[in-house]
């Protein structure tokens, strides 16, 4: 696949960049995208909810009433869970909800989404920039010559740039990742890639099929 490269300005620029097909032409796999999203959502939970037992709940444990002879049910302490402000039976506690998924399931997700964009002409390519210092009225600047102003965009940096970043986190709708930190949910997430020139070559690396066999 090959696509065009963009000015910050606007225009394209007479250089063009092949994209692998490996990681940008496949079919998607959707199945392998629900997994991943699923994995990466369940790793945001803190999983800190907590209720309490009758054994931690601060009551009397004095016996309420006799044993026998009341006309009702026998009762030992008010923390049973069936009077108000009892304990709670089999109430939430910490745990972490996340689960294991295999390294190759991971890959195929993520070029399966990088795929998907693809289809739907989400992915534009543009040269590299970076800014002597954050601002955000130039980063504006930029998405709109782009034609990318008010979308949801997904901006891909070959490695950390955190002018870029600081210039955007302003912005609702904008993220900025660099290549190694892709994932599946971000991909799906945004409603446009903006992927720099230099960032490319890192993603072909990263989910080539040629690195897949080797890990």
């Amino acid at each position: 696949m090959e696509l065009a490269l963009y000015k910050v300005d606007g225009s394209q620029s007479s250089k063009t960049v092949i994209l692998d097909d490996a990681v940008f032409g496949i079919e998607p796999n959707e199945h392998v995208v629900y997994l991943d999203v699923k994995q990466y959502l369940a790793n945001q939970r803190q999983g800190t909810h907590k209720a309490k037992h009758r054994g931690e709940v601060a009551y009397s444990t004095r016996k309420i009433v006799r044993q026998k002879g009341s006309g009702g049910a026998r009762h030992g302490s008010r923390k049973a869970p069936i009077f108000v402000g009892g304990g709670r039976v089999f109430g939430p506690v910490p745990r972490d909800y996340g689960f294991k998924l295999n390294k190759k399931v991971k890959s195929l997700a993520r070029r399966s989404a990088l795929s998907d964009k693809a289809r739907q002409n989400a992915i534009m390519l543009v040269e590299h920039f970076a800014f002597e210092k954050p601002k955000t009225k130039k980063f504006l600047e930029i998405s709109a010559s782009l034609n990318l102003a008010n979308k949801k965009i997904l901006v891909v940096t070959a490695e950390v740039n955190p002018n870029v970043y600081l210039s955007s986190r302003n912005i609702q709708g904008v993220k900025v990742t660099k290549a190694s930190d892709l994932n599946t949910y971000d991909i799906m997430n945004a409603s446009s890639l903006l992927i720099m020139e230099d960032a490319v070559e890192k993603i072909h690396n990263l989910f080539g099929i040629s690195n897949e066999n080797e890990s």
